[in-house]
């Protein structure tokens, strides 16, 4: 796999090339990320290295909606840390990853260290949100994200949305219940857990 990077932010870019087979500790994938700011990447269980490309204009628009939406809810209600799209968390599974945007209560927050806060963080985020992409290829496209969706459930997710812009319809995944669908929603009401957390889709899908 070859990463095309920018690590001094200056000059060409520089190109990362990684092995097929290289499996990493998530202590070297840290290390890898961290010489390598420029490149987007994951690290799957199993230790695999997963190159994400960037997302195009319009999605990336639709993501600074729904971030600002639970930023918003996290102030208002307090007890609540809202993270976007560039935050990597550790799962209890070993897997770096990156929702689109995610909540976590501010007791497990503040629970940690301040080593573990400027890494990636040892916790699965209490709400985890995955926008797609149009295609159903690559690691942005519907079926690589129900993957992750299901391995943040397992991991111990209380509550996740795949939103699927294209389609208008969201696809919700609880702790511990099937995912279901649900379409041409205005409003996107959360699980109790969540109290008085809701999204106004019609501004996320616009962007």
């Amino acid at each position: 796999m070859t990463l095309t990077t920018s690590p001094t932010g200056t000059g060409p870019p520089a190109l990362l090339r990684l092995p097929p087979d290289l499996r990493l500790t998530p202590e070297q994938f840290e290390l890898v990320c961290a010489e390598n700011r420029e490149a987007v990447l994951e690290l799957g269980a199993d230790g695999r290295v997963i190159a994400m490309t960037p997302t195009g204009s319009e999605t990336g628009s639709r993501n600074g909606e729904l971030f600002f939406q639970l930023k918003l809810y996290a102030k208002r209600a307090g007890g609540w840390k809202a993270f976007d799209s560039s935050t990597g968390f550790r799962l209890p599974d070993g897997s770096v990853v990156s929702p689109d945007a995610s909540l976590i209560r501010l007791d497990r927050w503040q629970a940690l260290s301040a080593d573990e806060r400027r890494g990636f963080a040892p916790l699965c985020p209490d709400l985890v949100v995955e926008l797609a992409s149009p295609s159903d290829e690559g690691p942005r496209g519907v079926s690589a994200l129900r993957a992750k969706m299901a391995a943040y459930q397992a991991n111990g997710a209380r509550l996740g949305w795949l939103m699927l812009p294209h389609e208008q319809a969201v696809e919700t995944w609880p702790a511990s219940a099937p995912p279901q669908r649900l379409d041409r929603l205005q409003v996107l009401e959360a699980t109790p857990e969540f109290t008085g957390l809701s999204l106004q889709l019609a501004e996320i899908w616009e962007g």
